[in-house]
């Protein structure tokens, strides 16, 4: 699932629900993940100015992108075997008129699927016909499991629907507070005219003042606006009407059944969909053009990006991430982005086929940990490198945690998962600007946006270094990322100081610079 909600930090509203949209970029924002503050890729290119590339494609599993928009143009893969408009699957690989991907979620007639269920939803649906009137002491043996599982989500899916009916509550006292808040701060300041400054000096001592502020300082920065208090009403709202919907159809444009992995002939070549915003921000990352003053650069300057439509407004289908692999892998993908992640997977051995099938075709696959600061050694996020029926890892397969522009002990973004053993290193999450449809920009925080960083100095590395294998690269990106190891840093989602060096196997932060300069004496060493 990919969320794209803001965290109101202030604790009247403390929503905890995070992935910031926001619309504003400052100078020390922009590009700041390109810069020595992030992960150096600037500097990376001045040492390959000597060096020629070859093109990488880079899929992206996402919600779509926006093929048309003025900082990818050039930069979209093109099925060349394929003959665009003609209703026939020219190349004959299953998927009519796929040009630029596919669309999972859409059916043959242009439908598109944009909400979907939450897994825990989908999957109490299945479960309620054989438990919900069930006296517990009457469950045999053999249905235990099951029947555990139906219990679990039960209760989270109550839980879950009384936060954010109460949430829901509170967001329509928003409106009515925002008009009031610059009245109550000029009371306190003694001016009408204060700026951004003056709200920063200002140390209130009660709660209720120090709310105040942090309201003001959020409407001050963009981070709180009317557009963005409707953009979070909408999300809430779609979270009780279809997320956590048990009855909701979710495949009602779709008509497949997501539990048949054989029945694969279903969705369309419309590979933005109806809400691409997540899935062109993503890409651009990748590939957006560089140095062309328009919005952030992108990390990689040559590539070409796969669009494959799998990830709705709620939890994607285990069945449409393993044909998007299959299919990344079967037209030339060498690289994978996957900014989505849930807590429950009904079909692991069937995603991890798919990913076992990247693997063994050198594909390199680079996973989001996810956005609930929530350590994954304990509580996985699905797809995984390592399910509990796998002997040993998958190589070529990466999971990012977020990191920040702040190295003083905020580092780590505050939403980002982690996992000593599970996440394998950070890269630049957090006020992350970049492209949006209509060739727009705006700056989001999340893991969805530190994978495509790694995902774009894998491709960047291969489109120098094509001689290198993605298992070189990869172990390249890990050995030569920046240590932090001994330093303290905030553990996600508190206040609590840890060793950075617990949040993930490496850690380290993604240095590209490092990285180049590591290939180079490589390519150096083999001549």
């Amino acid at each position: 699932m990919k969320k794209l909600i803001v965290r109101l930090s202030f604790s009247f509203f403390a929503l905890g629900i995070s992935n910031a949209v926001i619309g504003q970029v400052d100078k020390d924002v922009l590009n700041w993940y390109n810069g020595k503050s992030g992960m150096n890729t600037t500097k990376a290119y001045k040492a390959l100015k000597k060096k020629t590339s070859t093109t990488v494609i880079v899929a992206i599993i996402d919600s779509g992108i926006d093929i048309e928009h003025a900082d990818l143009k050039g930069k979209i893969w093109t099925n060349t075997k394929e003959i665009a408009g003609n209703g026939i699957d020219d190349d004959n690989n299953g998927y009519i008129d796929d040009i630029h991907g596919w669309n999972f979620l859409g059916s043959p007639d242009g439908k598109n699927q944009q909400y979907t269920r939450l897994e825990k939803a989908r999957m109490y649906d299945k479960l309620k016909g054989k438990f919900e009137n069930v006296d517990p002491q009457n469950v045999a043996a053999v249905d235990a499991k099951e029947y555990e599982i139906f219990k679990k989500v039960s209760e989270e899916i109550q839980t879950d629907k009384a936060r954010y009916t109460q949430i829901s509550a509170r967001m329509e006292q928003l409106p009515m507070i925002l008009q009031m808040v610059p009245g109550m701060v000029s009371k306190e300041l003694g001016k009408t005219d204060y700026t951004q400054k003056d709200l920063e000096k200002w140390k209130p001592e009660t709660e209720q003042l120090k709310q105040i502020r942090s309201m003001a300082l959020a409407m001050a920065s963009g981070e709180l606006s009317e557009e963005v208090i409707k953009g979070q009403a909408d999300q809430i709202n779609a979270m009780l009407d279809y997320y956590l919907n048990t009855e909701y159809n979710d495949r009602e444009f779709i008509g497949d059944n997501p539990d048949d992995f054989t029945d694969v002939r279903y969705g369309n070549n419309d590979v933005e969909g109806p809400d691409a915003l997540h899935g062109t921000h993503v890409g651009g990352i990748v590939g957006s053009i560089r140095g062309n003053n328009l919005g952030g650069d992108g990390v990689a300057d040559n590539v070409l990006l796969m669009s494959l439509r799998a990830v709705p407004d709620g939890d994607e289908a285990d069945k449409d991430i393993a044909l998007a692999i299959r299919y990344a892998v079967d037209n030339g993908a060498q690289v994978i982005n996957m900014s989505f992640g849930k807590g429950y997977s009904p079909h692991q051995k069937e995603v991890f086929e798919a990913l076992k099938y990247a693997d063994s075709k050198g594909v390199l696959m680079v996973h989001a940990a996810g956005n609930s600061n929530m350590d994954t050694d304990v509580e996985p996020n699905y797809p995984t490198p390592m399910y509990s029926f796998q002997k040993e890892k998958l190589d070529l397969y990466l999971t990012i945690g977020a990191s920040t522009r702040f190295p003083k002990q905020k580092l780590a973004a505050e939403f980002s998962n982690f996992g000593q053993t599970s996440v394998d290193v950070f890269a630049p999450g957090h006020d992350i600007y970049n492209a949006v449809p209509q060739s727009d920009y705006k700056k989001l925080n999340g893991t969805s946006m530190a994978s495509p960083m790694v995902a774009g100095v894998a491709a960047l590395l291969k489109s120098y270094f094509p001689a290198m294998t993605m298992n070189e690269i990869k172990d390249v990106m890990l050995k030569s990322a920046k240590s932090y190891k001994g330093v303290k840093q905030y553990k996600p989602g508190t206040e609590e100081l840890v060793d950075f060096g617990t949040l993930s196997v490496t850690g380290a932060v993604i240095d590209v610079n490092a990285a180049v300069k590591m290939c180079l004496a490589l390519e150096k060493s083999k001549k």
